[in-house]
């Protein structure tokens, strides 16, 4: 019941124009939030880059209302990328299209998309794909088709969710193109039509396939590069120790080497896994949102787990 409520008050205006006025709120979103400039963020990606830790930058936003707005949103991103590459920063990005017009007007997000894709291209920078809510999810996939018949291909990587039936479909057709792909569960309230209700489901469909995509980089030899820009096929993004420890041994039952797989996480969450991952060899790379449209991204972080709803309230009492 405690999710649900969150995950309402992820997405209504007036929970955010309160909150995001509270200075407590803001403080106790600085452990999942680099910042709200571009300068914050990227001397967090600097701090982690200089811990062994991969990155991906996420300028924070989503269903954007105007043109204007959408256009915007996709010159942000464009000057990341000239950001990354001018300070010599190898830090791939993760960009959501309803950020960029998807909602608004899929014309407009095409535009904007294939503007990003060639800035990346041309700067040899790797972009991530989100996946947001199921009614995008097909969209997604389209748009994502098209970057890659533009020639796009080797620049850009998608994100498949477990919670949705389609996932184990969607996967086999992405491995038939080489794509790399991003698993995770999921972190929006969705339809029991489309999403399986149980966390139970969820997990067992996470290892399915989890296992297809370890297969595919053992019979390919993907591996991330070695400055950590661009990830292997399979990326695993998951904070549940055991999904973790299911992907370590179905990958060494298999004969996969570590730089064959990637573990991604959420800044400023398990970072006791991500250093063990580290101490035995294995790539990890942090998801680091920055922005001031924090607001719907930390109250889904809150929702995902209580111990992360305890520590927002202690910052009340402070």
């Amino acid at each position: 019941m405690l999710k649900l409520i969150l995950t309402y008050l992820s997405q209504a205006g007036w929970a955010r124009s309160i909150v995001q006025g509270w200075g407590f709120a803001k403080r106790t979103a600085a452990r999942f939030v680099a910042g709200e400039t571009l300068d914050e963020a990227i001397a967090v990606v600097k701090d982690l880059n200089s811990r062994g830790i991969f990155t991906t930058l996420d300028h924070l936003g989503e269903n954007v209302t105007s043109r204007e707005e959408a256009i915007l949103a996709a010159d942000e991103i464009i000057t990341i990328i000239v950001r990354l590459v001018n300070e010599g920063v190898p830090s791939g990005i993760s960009i959501k299209l309803s950020q960029i017009g998807l909602v608004l007007d899929p014309e407009i997000c095409r535009q904007n998309l294939l503007k990003i894709m060639e800035s990346a291209k041309e700067r040899n920078i790797f972009v991530r794909i989100d996946m947001e809510d199921s009614s995008l999810t097909q969209a997604t996939l389209d748009l994502f088709d098209l970057v890659r018949e533009n020639g796009y291909e080797a620049y850009t990587g998608i994100v498949i969710q477990a919670s949705l039936f389609r996932s184990q479909d969607d996967i086999k057709e992405l491995m038939s193109g080489l794509c790399r792909v991003r698993i995770c569960k999921g972190a929006y309230k969705e339809p029991r039509t489309v999403a399986f209700p149980k966390k139970i489901s969820v997990d067992e469909n996470f290892d399915r396939i989890t296992e297809l995509l370890l297969d595919q980089s053992l019979e390919i030899e993907s591996s991330v590069t070695p400055d950590g820009g661009f990830s292997p096929i399979p990326a695993i993004a998951t904070h549940d120790q055991t999904r973790v420890d299911h992907t370590l041994s179905y990958a060494d039952k298999i004969g996969l080497g570590k730089r064959g797989v990637e573990f991604q996480m959420l800044y400023g969450i398990r970072e006791d896994i991500q250093e063990n991952l580290i101490g035995q060899g294995y790539p990890v790379r942090v998801y680091v949102p920055y922005g001031s449209e924090w607001y719907p991204y930390f109250v889904r972080r809150l929702a995902e787990r209580p111990a992360n709803l305890w520590f927002f309230i202690s910052n009340f009492f402070r």
